[in-house]
């Protein structure tokens, strides 16, 4: 076994322990929900409705993918009900296929473009901050110069935990303290990152309750400033969201695609809830990259999410 071969089963051990939660729940109202029956019928279908939403996966996504199984037990005529996980499985996978793309990407740095803008967005407690630590770490390990931006200003603990984060990759973090103006921080930053020919700026905004209308102008105004000194920035806006809160998520990701450009998306905390199938719903929903998952503390499980690998993972029962 190569290296690179030693770290995608170690990614792949990460993310089936991280849904753990999600998969033994669903597995165990399933194998109820099919005990004593020999084949799919109408009742095992309404099971898995049910199910499919208690992990919020969503009702809109839920109907489409009973559509599909309803679809296909009418076109093969008999489908056991042994053979539900493997169908339940493809039929996820072709529908998230065609969603957007079909595997997930991480975030990129195109060639020609110095320093690539990312802002970062989200309500407090979604793991926000730990999010933006864990991407610079990937970056800075990949060779690339980072410049980090605390314009989260309203919470001293925010601006605190990016600047040790910042020691900790070993990256410069532009603050200007707490209760300052964000956008002032955010244009020191990219000013910054112009000046040392950094690859990446990533700029960390407030996150206080989602539907509170001066947050969402906050943003406007980052992104107004930035553009002052690059025009195209940011270049990429990434919305985190915390999935152990479900169907919560779904509503933060409406107000914020409401109020700025949202391009990708990152769901955290996966490893401690069993609402794991909020990834399938809100991928389906908005049609915007789910570009990382969070399954777990260290830096390397905020993961590159592939939709093959997850519907894999989520959708396959232990040996």
């Amino acid at each position: 076994m190569g290296l690179f071969d030693f770290f995608k089963k170690e990614q792949k051990e990460s993310l089936d322990k991280g849904l753990e939660k999600t998969k033994t729940n669903f597995f165990d109202q399933l194998s109820k929900a099919v005990v004593g029956k020999s084949k799919v019928d109408e009742e095992v279908l309404d099971d898995l409705e049910e199910m499919l939403v208690h992990s919020d996966v969503g009702v809109g996504t839920t109907i489409k993918i009973i559509k599909r199984i309803e679809d296909r037990v009418a076109r093969d005529k008999y489908v056991s009900t042994n053979e539900l996980d493997k169908i339940l499985r493809e039929e996820v996978a072709a529908l998230l296929e065609e969603n957007n793309s079909g595997k997930g990407t991480e975030i990129t740095v195109p060639a020609g473009i110095k320093p690539y803008v990312i802002m970062v967005v989200g309500v407090n407690g979604v793991g926000k901050t730990t999010t933006i630590g864990k991407l610079a770490a990937q970056f800075h390990k990949a060779g690339k110069k980072v410049v980090l931006g605390a314009a989260d200003t309203f919470r001293a603990a925010a601006v605190d935990q990016l600047i040790i984060w910042g020691q900790r990759v070993g990256v410069p973090v532009i603050s200007h303290g707490m209760n300052t103006d964000p956008a002032s921080v955010a244009f020191d930053a990219v000013k910054k990152g112009v000046e040392m020919d950094a690859d990446v700026v990533i700029i960390d905004t407030a996150g206080r309750l989602h539907n509170k209308v001066g947050l969402m102008n906050e943003l406007t105004k980052i992104k107004r400033v930035m553009q002052k000194f690059i025009e195209e920035a940011p270049h990429e806006v990434l919305l985190v969201l915390d999935g152990s809160t479900g169907q919560n998520a779904v509503l933060q990701a409406t107000e914020f695609t409401k109020a700025t450009d949202v391009t990708a998306l990152a769901i955290t905390k996966l490893d401690g809830t069993a609402k794991g199938g909020v990834v399938i719903g809100i991928s389906d929903e908005f049609k915007i990259p789910v570009k990382y998952i969070g399954v777990g503390e260290k830096i390397e499980d905020l993961q590159i999410f592939n939709k093959y690998e997850f519907v894999d993972s989520l959708f396959s029962r232990k040996k």
